[in-house]
């Protein structure tokens, strides 16, 4: 298959050779102290031929936390534990980004330190479950981040960071979407303060772009990417106005030239006929750097899309958990296996590193 997928394309400080992205993808395999196991080198790698792989949702604090068996990056045993995975990424020549993470509210008391009450934008709870020792919960109540709170949050993205350089990562993601806390702050429908983080849009604003600059300072823009879900479909975040929320994010962010925008254009899925689309079609007018569009995309879509100029690469999520060699299987029209969902979430190698690639002498 001869595609616009297989063009290589520079993003930030690295050229990759093609525009089939490994999406962030939650498995739920790390110990309980957060440091990645050492299965992860093994799955990771075998997944080095994605354009750029990102990785899954990383915690930046033990606050941070909102899933059993999730991984995290605040600790140098942490970093260390994560050591073996960007080896082997790079080893098969691969590249590999960093998705930082705090849940905020989607989160339960049994998952944090000494059973802490989640914290979030404001004390609004969301009609959310999340996953702890004894299976699915309903999400505990939440409380407000104090000003200095918010203060210290900057600086632990900033650590976050820089922890994940020395692990060998390329660089970070900052996930901003999906309900967790960045989103929470942006959204009105959670974010309720009446301090200079709430209110107006550029004050709701104020926290993820003051993240994103100081990330800057820290380690350079052409290291960091951003993933942001203006249609607000999971973990029940609502604004009364998106779009125009979202078309100020897009503006600042374009002026701070970061080496990506990762949009999650539909959660369950894209329909480029509905309104939804025509909404993240405007919205991606405001942004001149590189982008990567999200949601339910197969290969002859994503082509089409990138010769179109709506985006310059595509993340792939389950496609990747069963077809390691997804960018070969797509060159070469090659079926594709079928995942085991019984396996998605937490176990073993089972249903992790256990799929077969379509060439021999592979895996």
């Amino acid at each position: 298959m001869t595609s616009s997928l297989f063009e290589p394309l520079k993003l930030g400080n690295l050229i990759v050779p093609n525009r089939v992205f490994m999406a962030p993808l939650t498995r739920n395999r790390a110990h309980s102290d957060g440091r990645a196991k050492e299965m992860a080198a093994t799955y990771y790698g075998q997944r080095a031929s994605a354009g750029l792989i990102l990785s899954e949702a990383t915690q930046i604090s033990e606050m941070g936390k909102g899933y059993i068996d999730t991984p995290a990056i605040q600790t140098d045993a942490q970093v260390e534990a994560w050591k073996p995975a960007t080896a082997a990424v790079h080893a098969n020549g691969g590249r590999i980004f960093c998705q930082l993470w705090h849940v905020g509210r989607i989160s339960h008391s049994s998952l944090l330190p000494d059973g802490a009450q989640p914290v979030s934008s404001s004390a609004v709870r969301a009609d959310a479950k999340t996953f702890i020792e004894s299976g699915f919960a309903d999400v505990s109540e939440p409380r407000a981040m104090t000003h200095d709170e918010v203060g210290q949050l900057i600086e632990q993205y900033a650590h976050a960071a820089n922890q994940a350089l020395r692990a060998g990562f390329d660089g970070v993601e900052i996930h901003a979407a999906n309900g967790y806390l960045l989103d929470q702050f942006m959204q009105d429908g959670v974010n309720k303060r009446d301090d200079e983080y709430g209110g107006s849009i550029e004050n709701r604003a104020r926290l993820p772009l003051a993240i994103v600059d100081r990330m800057i300072k820290e380690i350079g823009s052409d290291r960091i990417g951003i993933r942001l879900s203006p249609l607000g479909e999971a973990n029940a975040v609502s604004d009364s106005d998106p779009e125009a929320l979202f078309t100020y994010v897009y503006q600042q962010l374009d002026a701070r030239e970061i080496a990506y925008l990762h949009v999650v254009e539909g959660f369950q899925g894209v329909d480029f006929e509905s309104e939804n689309f025509a909404m993240i079609k405007r919205l991606r007018a405001r942004w001149h750097g590189c982008y990567i569009a999200n949601g339910g995309y197969d290969a002859d879509m994503a082509a089409a899309k990138i010769d179109e100029g709506h985006t310059h690469a595509v993340a792939f999520g389950k496609p990747f958990i069963a077809n390691p060699d997804l960018p070969e299987r797509y060159r070469q029209g090659a079926a594709l296996n079928e995942g085991n969902r019984e396996t998605y979430y937490g176990g073993d190698a089972k249903g992790y590193t256990d799929y077969p690639f379509a060439t021999l002498g592979r895996g």
